[in-house]
């Protein structure tokens, strides 16, 4: 219905309603009701879901450059929005503090998407003072954000604590929402996020990243997000090659200092003592050559590293935790770099599972060598468990979030499920010649979750059932033999 089609109908009904005699005056409030009704319902389903408007939404901070004296962060509004800025200044209990802003204008970008037109803007806040609370709101002419409150980081090694979530992908505004807001209510304190891929489901449905941040809300518009693509963010073109999303860039400023064909998708970033680095594997597995870039990157940041903690997210893992996932060009590209440097955790997702262990070529019983793998699941959506060697602690059917603690010599890991209930938990204890004793926490009292999801189930026989039992028994006889 257009809007001389609305008008049309809207007069009629009015008309007709104010006839003396003709209806009573009972009834017209009725119609008038009725009219008011059936506009609303076509006009909403002519809207499209997560529209842009001049007011900016889809906040999110990140790193581009060094944590302890810089702020990215970038927003959506609509195209009518041609010049926006962020205002900036030390947080104050004083509201004055809006009296002492300074500006920063931002880079815009425009993005076609299947829904809409959008412009996406992006600013650095640049000059800042190390472990300071700021406070900064975005906008233009039209309108601004409300304010929002991040803190810098230390210039110094110091303890902080971080989040990881592995696969949200699915069914964001349902389900992945009480993960990332179980984690926050966890650890309001926390300084940052990690996201290890297949963020969503369909890269080209602008709904879908509306879902995404709807589920986060203020939550990314206060802790810095730093994320990695999975396979999930890399769509194929029409030659079936997958690329990168359009909505990738224009939605985060990550660091530019990987290979200049990856940049945003490969990077690293410092923060209080700890090296980050991120990798793209779809990347790696896709295209040969960019696999090669990548390994003699990882090399160079590796080789160079001033710290003693080193952290690695990647989305694909290097030893999978489902049924038929293998990565074995992962494993023997990439993981010997790791076991040569001294990589002390690598998080990733891809499997839809949970586990977690350590690299097998160092012996069943030599935890203190070699990182501590980590496959996770954050999202609804499930897979299988393989009870592969390499695993120590698994889960399936079960959202899951980590906060992962760092403080001078000492690592603390711990994985929650979505409920708040702690699930799997170790420590690594640095030692002067750069390796880490291994203490396994994961409690005790609670049981493994082995479950299989029902889309699974449903169409299990009784016998399947009990061949997936047999096979858990004997990853734990496994298990036991090793502690002994």
């Amino acid at each position: 219905m257009n809007k001389l089609e609305k008008f049309i109908f809207t007069f009629e009904v009015t008309r007709m309603a104010s006839l003396p005699g003709l209806i009573i005056p009972i009834m017209r409030k009725y119609i008038l009701v009725l009219a008011y009704c059936l506009l609303t319902t076509l006009m909403l389903a002519q809207t499209k879901p997560y529209a842009p408007s001049p007011i900016p939404d889809r906040i999110v901070l990140s790193w581009s450059e060094d944590p302890a004296r810089t702020q990215s962060v970038t927003w959506r509004t609509d195209v009518n929005v041609k010049l926006a800025w962020g205002e900036i200044a030390l947080a104050e209990a004083s509201p004055d503090f809006a009296l002492k802003v300074d500006t920063c204008y931002a880079r815009t970008s425009v993005l076609t998407t299947n829904n809409n037109k959008a412009h996406f803007h992006s600013t650095t806040f640049k000059e800042l003072e190390p472990d300071r609370m700021y406070a900064y709101r975005v906008g233009s002419e039209f309108g601004f954000s409300e304010w929002f409150h991040f803190k810098t980081a230390k210039d110094e090694i110091a303890p902080f604590s971080f989040a990881y979530f592995g696969d949200a992908q699915n069914n964001l505004k349902s389900f992945w929402s009480r993960c990332v807001r179980q984690a926050y209510s966890t650890m309001p304190e926390m300084d940052f996020m990690l996201h290890a891929g297949d963020l969503v489901n369909v890269a080209k449905r602008d709904e879908e990243w509306g879902e995404w941040f709807y589920a986060a809300g203020w939550i990314t518009g206060t802790k810095t997000q730093m994320a990695v693509p999975g396979n999930h963010e890399y769509p194929r073109n029409k030659k079936r090659d997958p690329i990168l999303s359009d909505h990738w860039k224009p939605t985060f400023t990550f660091p530019k200092n990987g290979p200049s064909q990856l940049q945003e998708t490969v990077y690293y970033f410092d923060y209080q003592g700890v090296r980050f680095i991120a990798l793209n594997t779809q990347s790696m597995i896709s295209y040969p050559d960019e696999m090669v870039l990548q390994k003699e990157w990882l090399t160079e940041v590796l080789s160079t590293n001033p710290h003693r903690w080193t952290v690695v997210m990647q989305h694909h893992p290097i030893y999978s935790t489902a049924a038929g996932r293998e990565n074995p060009e992962l494993e023997k590209q990439i993981q010997p770099i790791f076991e040569k440097y001294g990589v002390d955790l690598v998080l990733q997702g891809h499997d839809h599972t949970y586990g977690r262990g350590y690299n097998l070529s160092f012996g069943e019983k030599h935890k203190d060598k070699g990182p501590i793998y980590v496959v996770s699941v954050s999202g609804p959506k499930m897979y299988r468990l393989n009870f592969a060697d390499w695993l120590t602690r698994v889960a399936s059917n079960t959202q899951l979030y980590q906060l992962i603690h760092v403080d001078g010599d000492q690592l603390r890991y711990e994985a929650y499920t979505t409920t708040g209930k702690l699930y799997d938990a170790f420590e690594l204890n640095k030692k002067k010649d750069g390796t880490n004793v291994f203490v396994d926490q994961a409690p005790e009292e609670v049981p493994e979750q082995i479950t299989i999801a029902n889309r699974y189930a449903k169409d299990m026989t009784d016998e399947q059932m009990a061949a997936y039992r047999k096979r858990y028994e004997a990853f734990k006889a496994k298990q036991e033999a090793r502690k002994d």
